[in-house]
């Protein structure tokens, strides 16, 4: 009986490769077989205009809608995104007309300088240097303490540039100036 099986089992095995064979051909000559149209999410995207082939799948690429996306310059509205803090504009100072009179005061407008550059308020509350190591400084900025050594960058802004036992000298890396902090004392 065993002998019948097998070669049963081979048999439907052989019938059901045909089959699969079958359709698969049947699925290439055919073009992939018909997909559904779509009708709302094509209706949507196109704002009410129902082209061909806006509701169609074709997956070609469509150089008039890339040349219109190419097209788009960015005007931006004048910020700049890598900044926090908005850029300070300097107000203009006209001289007084009894000044523009004197010959050494004509009447010009007058600009400020640009402003200094904001503090660094880091606190330097502590010093640590031991034999054969390099100096380290304490700083805080409120609940924030950090140890750091000449050439760490603290809170990813300040640079501990030197230290010393009276002092440390930090550069903010964001507005390139140094500062000297003292040690503060209590």
């Amino acid at each position: 009986m065993k002998p019948e099986t097998s070669t049963t089992k081979k048999s439907i095995a052989v019938v059901l490769g045909i089959v699969a064979l079958f359709m698969v051909a049947r699925t290439l000559l055919s073009g992939g077989g018909s997909a559904p149209q779509p009708t709302a999410p094509a209706a949507i995207a196109s704002k009410g205009k129902t082209t061909p082939e806006a509701e169609s799948l074709d997956p070609r690429l469509r150089l008039d809608l890339l040349a219109n996306s190419e097209s788009v310059v960015y005007e931006g509205a004048g910020k700049n995104i890598f900044r926090a803090a908005p850029d300070v504009v300097i107000p203009k100072v006209k001289v007084s007309p009894l000044l523009s009179r004197h010959p050494e005061f004509p009447e010009t407008v007058v600009t400020s300088g640009s402003p200094p550059p904001p503090t660094i308020n880091l606190k330097f509350f502590g010093y640590s240097s031991g034999k054969g190591e390099r100096p380290k400084a304490f700083l805080s900025q409120g609940d924030d303490v950090w140890v750091a050594q000449e050439g760490d960058v603290v809170n990813r802004q300040y640079k501990v540039v030197r230290i010393t036992p009276t002092a440390v000298e930090v550069e903010d890396l964001l507005n390139n100036n140094r500062q000297s902090i003292r040690l503060s004392q209590g």
